[in-house]
């Protein structure tokens, strides 16, 4: 687990923080997985519209969701990627440095604040705890830079010209090949239970029903309890007279894990998906 500090700003590249502190605040679901996703592979270029269609929810819940994630420290900033040969061919260095652990986050914050230092990052552990990327017009401006890392009490164990670098998005967080995109997100708790998060699908049965008109219609099992929908930028504590709509996010408490609770009723009828699995 480490820091990550990014020099500079634009509208290129999201960062993320794995610092435990404020991520465990906030649990991801398959929603905010497929945002990040996204973003991390073309923040500049995608809208909230375009990522909505990918996740089967409305602009607004992403807009929300991304604001959520901002605000607990998941996503740390945006800025643009430049290639620093073609901006009149400058040269990017990355210095391998040590740095003792109590004046690690003093030299951090310093490091950042020397001309020509884009990235920073903090390691947890091993002899080079510290890399620092630099951008200089030539060898002489990064000598210069590397005077003054070491002038901040931090010892240059090794330093490398960097040839190229190419960000990818994370894996995981992205869809499977060929996966129809019907989110569902399941977390078991003790006791037996599992709390789900259903994104429901436009044409899905439930769609234009209250959830007393859906029990009415057998869509909604008699043990699943809806305890709260979210709608754009509202939660809605969800009551008898409550109307699903298209692209609500519903959370479904199921009291028994090994019963899964059925989720035809918020899925296209030609959807294959009836359950969640785990």
């Amino acid at each position: 687990m480490h820091r990550y500090y990014t020099i500079g700003d634009g509208m290129g590249q999201i960062n993320m923080v794995s610092d435990a502190g404020l991520a465990n605040e906030y649990r991801l679901d398959e929603i905010d997985r497929r945002i990040l996703y996204t973003l991390m592979d073309d923040a500049r270029n995608t809208s909230a519209p375009e990522i909505a269609e990918k996740v089967n929810v409305s602009p607004a819940t992403v807009r929300n969701r991304i604001a959520h994630l901002e605000d607990h420290g998941i996503i740390t900033g945006y800025h643009a990627d430049v290639d620093f040969e073609r901006a009149d061919g400058r040269l990017t260095n990355l210095f391998l440095c040590n740095v003792p652990f109590t004046n690690i986050e003093r030299v951090t914050t310093q490091a950042g604040t020397i001309p020509g230092v884009i990235n920073v990052r903090e390691l947890m552990g091993g002899r080079t705890n510290l890399h620092v990327l630099a951008a200089g017009e030539d060898t002489t401006e990064l000598r210069r830079i590397g005077r003054q890392l070491s002038e901040l009490g931090l010892e240059i164990e090794d330093e490398v010209l960097v040839q190229d670098e190419t960000q990818y998005p994370y894996a995981p967080f992205g869809p499977d090949d060929g996966q129809d995109v019907r989110l569902a997100d399941s977390i078991s708790l003790a006791g037996g239970t599992e709390v789900i998060d259903i994104a429901v699908d436009e044409d899905a049965p439930i769609v234009g029903r209250t959830i007393q008109e859906a029990v009415q219609a057998d869509l909604l099992e008699d043990d699943a309890l809806l305890i709260a929908i979210e709608r754009g930028d509202d939660t809605i504590t969800p009551q008898g007279n409550t109307e699903i709509k298209p692209n609500d996010i519903v959370t479904v408490f199921s009291p028994d894990r090994e019963k899964k609770p059925t989720l035809e009723a918020f899925k296209e009828k030609d959807s294959s998906t009836s359950t969640v699995s785990t």
